[in-house]
């Protein structure tokens, strides 16, 4: 849910993005994950992005994990394969703080393999640099702040000044969803609107990516008990190629 919500902004507020991390605004248009062969499952929580010079790749994550470092790599090397004159910036972004040594490697190492990536801890970034762009708006409750609930409130107040209703909506959305890990519900629907939230492209969508995941869940389970990918398909209502690509992550992890 976190995961999507990020990658909503990172897609339809890039020039915002840039303007955070690359200090300039500039046009940047996503590359999607088949252009460099990813699985879709594998690439929930990343997104591509290209400018006539260079590409952007964000990974957002709400807890560490240790296999981070290693596909940072993985993917240098699938888009210095789709196009090596072109540099890339890698950067993970924490969006929940933890004490985890994790969230500190800004590279993997292998033998004489080395390769180092960017890392942003959310709660290390003053909340007052994201209430400056409205594409960033979600994201200043996570910031560094004495009181992370009148961060919310200022963000509030920018939102209810943005003029176009949708636009309005799915950054009031994504604000009550990415607040949700710092601040109690309670909180947040007390600052924000939640009839204009629920009215939002961004929390429908999110709506629908969880009953998906919950499928998934249940073709996973089925898939373990040895149900052929057809009676699975049948049960869960996803596509055989869905099926098909939830079998091949069993079979990997199987052998890691």
């Amino acid at each position: 849910m976190y995961d999507d919500t990020c990658r909503f902004l990172a897609e339809n507020f890039s020039a915002d993005f840039a303007s955070w991390l690359l200090g300039k605004s500039v046009t940047l248009t996503e590359i999607q994950p088949s252009e460099l062969s990813l699985d879709p499952i594998r690439a929930d929580t990343l997104i591509f992005l290209e400018s006539d010079d260079s590409i952007l790749h964000l990974e957002f994550q709400t807890l560490p994990k240790d296999n981070i470092p290693f596909r940072i790599l993985d993917y240098r090397v699938r888009g210095y394969r789709r196009n090596s004159a072109k540099p890339m910036r890698q950067i993970v972004i924490y969006l929940k703080q933890t004490g985890s040594e994790l969230v500190y490697q800004t590279s993997f190492t292998m033998e004489r393999t080395r390769h180092e990536f960017e890392v942003i801890r959310l709660w290390e970034q003053p909340a007052s640099l994201f209430l400056q762009y409205p594409g960033l708006l979600p994201f200043a409750v996570l910031g560094q702040s004495a009181d992370a609930e009148e961060t919310l409130r200022q963000a509030a107040q920018k939102v209810d000044q943005i003029e176009d209703p949708i636009t309005q909506s799915n950054i009031m959305a994504a604000s009550g969803i990415l607040a949700g890990l710092k601040l109690e519900d309670e909180v947040v629907y007390r600052i924000l609107r939640r009839d204009i939230m629920q009215e939002s492209t961004v929390y429908r969508s999110i709506q629908r990516e969880t009953q998906i995941e919950e499928k998934r869940t249940i073709a996973l389970n089925f898939l373990r008990e040895g149900l052929s990918v057809e009676l699975v398909a049948r049960g869960t209502g996803l596509s055989i190629q869905e099926i098909q690509q939830l079998q091949q992550q069993l079979h990997e992890s199987a052998q890691t």
